[in-house]
C-alpha cells in the first residue's frame, strides 16, 4: 500500500514593527519606523505623548509563526503601545510553535506605557511570548500582559496546549523584575488546582515602574478583588497578578485600575 503524500506546508505569518520617539517642541513624535509583513503600526491622535496600536494583519498567532516588536521611548517622551484587538493564539500544528518578541526601551526622563489588549488562547495553541524592557535613569515603565484561557463565550471551556511566558526588566542594567509561567497539556485541569488558579479562566500581569509606586499601592488594592493581589518590590517598583473566571470580569476590575495608573488616559481602542 502506497505512503500517503506528506502534508504540504502551510504558510505561516512573519512580521515585525521597530518605532522610536524624540521630543519636538514640547511634544512627543516619531523618531523611526520600520514595518514589515503582517506586523504594521497606526498612530492616532492622543492626549498624551504619541500612541501606536499594533495590527497584526494575518489575524492571529498559530504554529510557525513569528512576530516581533521593538520600540524605544526617547528621552522626554511619553509612548503608549496597544494593540487594535484582542490578539488569537490558534491551534497550531504539531511540533509547531508560535512566537513572539518585544523588547522595549525607555530612556532618561521617558515614559513607556505597553497595554496590549488580552491574548486569547485556543484549544490546540503552541505559544512562546518572550518580553524585555529596558529602562534608563528616572524612566518610567507601565507593562501589562493580559490573557483568557479558552473561547467561554464560544463553548471553548477545555483548553490543551502550550503556552510560554517571560517578562525581563532591567534599569541601567541591574534586574528588577523576573518572571515566567509555563501552562502544557491539560491547561483548564491546571488552572483548576486552587494552588494555581482555583478555576480562573483569565489573568494579568502588571508591573508598574515609577517614583510614585508607593503611593499607588492603597488605592489599587482598593480596587482588587480577592482574587488578585499588589505589592511593592522596591519603594518605586510594583507587581500585581489578577485572576478571574473569565475576560469579562477581568476587564471589569483591570480597566478601573489602568484607569488609576495612567490619570484615564487609557486609548481608545480599550473602551469599544
Amino acid at each position: 500500500m502506497p505512503l500517503s503524500p506528506p502534508l504540504p506546508a502551510q504558510p505561516r505569518a512573519i512580521g515585525s514593527v521597530r518605532l522610536s520617539t524624540k521630543a519636538l517642541n514640547g511634544r512627543s513624535v516619531l523618531d523611526g519606523l520600520y514595518q514589515q509583513g503582517a506586523a504594521k503600526a497606526v498612530f492616532p491622535r492622543a492626549n498624551t505623548g504619541l500612541t501606536a496600536v499594533l495590527l497584526n494583519t494575518s489575524g492571529g498567532v498559530t504554529g510557525g509563526d513569528r512576530f516581533q516588536y521593538e520600540a524605544e521611548a526617547g528621552a522626554g517622551t511619553h509612548l503608549t503601545l496597544t494593540t487594535q484587538a484582542c490578539e488569537r493564539a490558534y491551534r497550531a500544528q504539531p511540533g509547531e510553535v508560535g512566537r513572539v518578541s518585544t523588547t522595549l526601551r525607555v530612556a532618561n526622563g521617558a515614559s513607556l506605557w505597553w497595554l496590549p489588549q488580552e491574548t486569547l488562547v485556543f484549544d490546540g495553541c503552541a505559544l512562546e511570548r518572550r518580553l524585555s524592557c529596558d529602562i534608563t535613569g528616572t524612566g518610567r515603565a507601565l507593562i501589562v500582559e493580559p490573557i483568557c484561557l479558552g473561547r467561554l463565550a464560544m463553548g471553548e471551556a477545555q483548553v490543551q496546549g502550550r503556552i510560554s511566558d517571560r517578562i525581563s526588566i532591567r534599569r541601567d542594567g541591574a534586574p528588577l523584575v523576573q518572571d515566567g509561567w509555563t501552562l502544557s497539556g491539560d491547561i483548564t485541569a491546571q488552572m483548576a488546582h486552587a494552588a494555581s488558579g482555583d478555576g480562573a479562566g483569565a489573568m494579568v500581569s502588571l508591573t508598574y515602574v515609577a517614583p510614585d509606586a508607593e503611593a499607588r499601592l492603597d488605592p489599587i488594592r482598593a480596587l482588587l478583588p480577592e482574587t488578585g493581589g499588589t505589592s511593592l518590590l522596591a519603594r518605586d517598583v510594583l507587581v500585581l497578578r489578577l485572576l478571574a473566571p473569565s475576560g469579562y470580569h477581568l476587564r471589569r476590575h483591570l480597566l478601573p485600575i489602568l484607569d488609576h495608573l495612567t490619570h484615564s488616559d487609557m486609548p481608545l481602542c480599550w473602551r469599544l
